[in-house]
């Protein structure tokens, strides 16, 4: 009979619902508006919100030392900090380990700086270590501003005002700055005048510039040039006679006269001289050397260089 049969298919269906259930009127409540939208410095992830609260660290005195770790400049060990102290290098603070062992030149550097005004800071020696990216640092590390650089025209301005002739060294493609404090603290043992490096693809005075010059940086000035071969044609112009070092040199060591104003320009170990600096050189000197040698480190060219115009102006005077 119709209706009555059992198969499957022949089910009515109805379209008819049921009660539909309610959202509890969450959805209703969802539309409402949740007020103004906080300022940016007021959202904890929002870069305004992190400048806000450095700000206010600063201003209360604190050290966030997470940022030290990542900014600050470093001269580290016990010596090379002592020196900087010595040569009254513009530090702004001290860090010492904790647990660090006394000895007297950590006792004359906490004593230096609590004289001068500079902040003798404690912190652990993980945190040093981040610091100064090494465990090199004897428990000892002084914070340095960014160094003030002085202009070419400065440098020449002091040579030509001094008694003696100027002599001067420029670094050409030098980027370790190892290298660069070396030639520093050459340059003012052997009563040179001022050291002049590229703005641009060369090393800078940083903390490890400041370490191997032992402070002498701090008495000693460094020009920026913009351009090498503009600065050396200036020194030209005001007398000087510019020498580049070089294998295979117009001159030897022995044979040239290094009594009169002098820019010595020294290039890197691999690449030596610029085309465009080697032309614009007076003169190309080599360094007489034994054995199988065939070049010196730039530092130590430039030290070799310094030593033997400083006795023959020496030997001049007597």
């Amino acid at each position: 009979m119709a209706g009555n049969d059992k198969r499957r298919g022949a089910i009515r269906k109805t379209s008819k619902k049921g009660p539909a259930k309610g959202s509890g009127g969450q959805r209703r409540r969802g539309l409402r508006g949740k007020g103004a939208t906080p300022k940016a410095e007021d959202r904890e992830y929002h870069a305004a919100y992190k400048r806000k609260k450095a700000a206010e660290r600063r201003a209360s005195g604190r050290h966030d030392r997470r940022k030290l770790a990542e900014d600050v400049e470093l001269v580290v060990g016990r010596n090379p900090v002592v020196e900087c102290l010595h040569a009254r290098v513009p530090a702004t603070a001290l860090f010492v380990a904790v647990g660090t062992a006394n000895d007297e030149r950590l006792s004359e550097a906490v004593h230096t700086c609590a004289e001068r005004g500079i902040s003798v800071l404690e912190v652990s020696r993980d945190e040093l270590d981040k610091m100064t990216g090494n465990g090199m640092h004897q428990g000892i590390g002084l914070q340095v501003p960014p160094y003030a650089y002085a202009q070419v025209e400065d440098v020449i301005e002091t040579c030509v005002a001094m008694p003696s002739p100027g002599l001067v060294v420029a670094l050409d493609n030098i980027t370790d700055p190892r290298n660069l404090g070396a030639v520093i603290r050459s340059v003012a043992a052997f009563g040179g005048h001022g050291v002049i490096i590229p703005e641009r693809r060369s090393a800078s005075v940083t903390a490890v510039a400041w370490r191997t010059s032992a402070g002498t940086a701090a008495r000693l000035p460094v020009a920026k040039a913009t351009n090498m071969v503009r600065a050396l044609k200036q020194f030209q112009q005001a007398g000087f006679q510019v020498v580049g070092l070089d294998a295979g040199g117009d001159h030897t060591l022995d044979t040239y006269d290094g009594t009169t104003p002098v820019v010595i320009v020294v290039g890197s170990e691999g690449k030596g001289l610029s085309r465009l600096v080697g032309e614009t050189c007076d003169t190309i000197l080599s360094i007489p050397m034994a054995g199988k040698v065939e070049s010196l480190n730039a530092s130590v060219a430039a030290g070799v260089v310094l030593s033997e115009f400083a006795r023959q102006r020496r030997a001049k005077k007597g």
